[in-house]
């Protein structure tokens, strides 16, 4: 399959296209894929711009302080940072809300979120090293609180008995922790005698029909991966 274009330096900044949202992404980046997951569960028509991270755009980091994406355009003005435009997108667009109305959730949620960053760190560890098994066995125990969560609130989903925003934070991140295994690492895959819900949600969640119009397959997130680390990064999605 082709290379995705991710636009880079010295290109321009396509114009807007009537009706659609703006949204500059990269496809195998786990915080731009949560804005990609909003906009899919909502039905809200957008428009995405790849960006190249390693060759980014002049025109892009002069626009957005981070330099980072996500990023989307909003009556003129540019908003960055997953969470803020996740929750930006679900009040501006009232239908299926996908946040929880109580507070005390709401806040909860939240808290589950950010407790993902001790699992995130470590994983960022495994990416860009030769992963071993007390690494593997460390980020195994950060994953038992998660699956410790799913048994307290006693429903297949975090954000209850259908996906809400929590499980859509989540999952980009979990998406890609297959690709650990693959092509020939079976022991570095989540064992689901350990965490036999988180096992059912990761399933949910790929039957899910937001997820399905971004999802890819752990070979095609760990060819990605395995690219960078021989510093020639590029955006094939392989077959």
């Amino acid at each position: 399959m082709p290379a995705i274009e991710h636009l880079t330096v010295g290109s321009t900044d396509p114009p807007p296209v009537d009706g659609k949202l703006r949204l500059y992404s990269m496809r195998f980046c786990p915080y731009a894929a949560r804005v990609h997951l909003v906009l899919n569960a909502k039905k809200i028509p957008y428009d995405p711009v790849y960006i190249n991270l390693i060759t980014k755009p002049e025109w892009y980091t002069s626009r957005i302080p981070t330099g980072k994406v996500p990023a989307v355009v909003v009556e003129g003005t540019d908003l960055y940072e997953s969470l803020v435009i996740a929750n930006y997108l679900d009040e501006k667009y009232p239908e299926n809300k996908l946040q929880v109305d109580d507070p005390l959730r709401k806040a909860k949620d939240a808290i589950l979120i950010e407790s993902f960053g001790k699992v995130g760190s470590i994983m960022y560890k495994m990416y860009f090293n030769d992963i071993d098994t007390e690494t593997f066995d460390q980020f195994l125990a950060a994953l038992d609180d998660f699956e410790k969560e799913l048994a307290t609130r006693g429903t297949t989903f975090y954000g209850g008995n259908t996906v809400k925003m929590v499980d859509y934070m989540l999952w980009p991140f979990f998406e890609r922790m297959g690709s650990y295994a693959v092509p020939d690492k079976p022991q570095f895959k989540i064992p689901e005698a350990r965490f036999p819900r988180l096992t059912k949600w990761i399933n949910a969640m790929i039957a899910d029909e937001a997820v399905k119009q971004h999802y890819l397959r752990p070979d095609q997130h760990a060819h990605h991966l395995n690219m960078r680390k021989a510093g020639t990064p590029d955006y094939v999605i392989i077959e």
